[in-house]
């Protein structure tokens, strides 16, 4: 093998560096130097595998192809968990799903990993039995804040490489419960909506968190409209919402924020159906809404490109027809599990393709209106 030394490597023409064919061993005792630039400069055509380094997020990502889009390289605690029993004999992202009405509400938190099949475990109790939550996750913590009935305006706080008890890390900026799910990037979780509690008066409220230093929330601005129990999806930058009691039956209005300021919440599109009660599933760049209803049930799913605006196409169908999902992602699959009807059944769909879902295995305990997050979601 031939060795080049060199400390400036320049094609003839202009300051490009040349194309190395085959394997390119780099051995330099001082260090590599990729391309570098800020989220809104992401090249949108280029080879998957390509690297280069973000200003905004401080971290190398790397181009996984153009469904994918952009995915940050990071050291991920829960990235390859496994060693247990059922769907945690696998290794990859791990789902947590918390709380449920069974009809009796429970402070169970289950437990599974999403890249393999099987049935989930336990992971530990929340802080007081609870239901209908807004849910988000950074890489290493799962967060569950709101609920009802003893849950209120706790912010719960779960570490995803172990398995044990919440810990309480602040308090909403008011009790609230019948919330949507919550929506987050790498650092910020963002809390939505949802019915004061015990007041039941729906609201439009927004507050949110830094998930690393926990403490109360603050106020981050009013959504379109004010809603309870819709379905969320996010990107690294954007946080979406769809459906939603508005106040009192299910409407298809999409709106959305950026996660990394604050502010009111802007029209994104509307969904293929009125709806509330879903579930929301996502990658860096698709979001996928699973079931819900109006009066009644639904297997609707469909997908929206959470960069752009617009209206949601259709997706599949689910198993059966089912609201009240508890949903967790990879950047491959999206689970839901637990509904009403009363079922322990957890589903999946893959979210770059179209198509119905398929069975995934069994929650722990029969439930409804169950909370959900991962290690691997669309914003992370």
């Amino acid at each position: 093998m031939s060795e080049i030394n060199s400390s400036n490597f320049k094609k003839e023409h202009g300051d490009l560096a040349p194309d190395l064919i085959g394997v390119t061993e780099l051995t330099s005792p001082y260090f590599f130097v990729p391309p570098s630039g800020n989220t809104a400069d992401r090249p949108e055509d280029c080879e998957p595998g390509t690297l280069r380094f973000n200003t905004d997020i401080g971290s190398l990502e790397v181009f996984r192809g153009k469904t994918i889009g952009w995915e940050q390289i990071q050291r991920r605690d829960g990235q390859y968990l496994g060693g247990g029993t059922g769907s945690n004999t696998g290794l990859g992202v791990r789902a947590l799903f918390f709380g449920r009405a069974t009809p009796t509400i429970v402070d169970t938190t289950d437990f599974f990993t999403i890249s393999t099949l099987g049935n989930a475990q336990d992971f530990g109790d929340m802080n007081g039995a609870g239901y209908t939550y807004s849910t988000a996750a950074s890489s290493t913590r799962g967060i569950v804040a709101g609920g009802s009935p003893s849950h209120g305006n706790v912010i719960d706080l779960f570490t995803f490489a172990s398995t044990g008890d919440a810990t309480d890390t602040g308090n909403l900026t008011s009790s609230r419960w019948l919330m949507g799910g919550g929506c987050s990037d790498s650092t910020r979780a963002i809390f939505t909506g949802g019915s004061g509690f015990p007041s039941n008066t729906v609201v439009n409220t927004l507050d949110y968190i830094t998930m690393a230093s926990g403490g109360d929330a603050v106020d981050f601005g009013d959504q379109t409209t004010g809603r309870r129990m819709q379905a969320s999806v996010n990107s690294s930058t954007r946080g979406v919402w769809a459906g939603g009691y508005s106040p009192f039956d299910g409407t298809n209005l999409i709106d959305f924020v950026t996660i990394s300021s604050t502010g009111n919440a802007a029209d994104f599109g509307d969904q293929t159906h009125a709806n509330r009660e879903g579930a929301g599933v996502c990658n860096s760049t698709r979001g996928v809404f699973m079931g819900g209803g109006t009066s009644g049930n639904r297997n609707i799913i469909d997908f929206i490109t959470i960069a752009t605006t617009g209206n949601a196409t259709d997706f599949g169908d689910l198993l059966a027809e089912r609201r009240s999902h508890g949903c967790a992602s990879s950047p491959t699959r999206g689970v839901a599990g637990g509904a009403y009807p009363n079922t322990n059944g957890i589903e999946f769909i893959t979210i770059l393709t179209t198509g119905n879902s398929l069975d995934f295995g069994d929650l722990t305990t029969t439930g409804h209106n169950v909370g959900g997050t991962s290690n691997g979601h669309g914003g992370l």
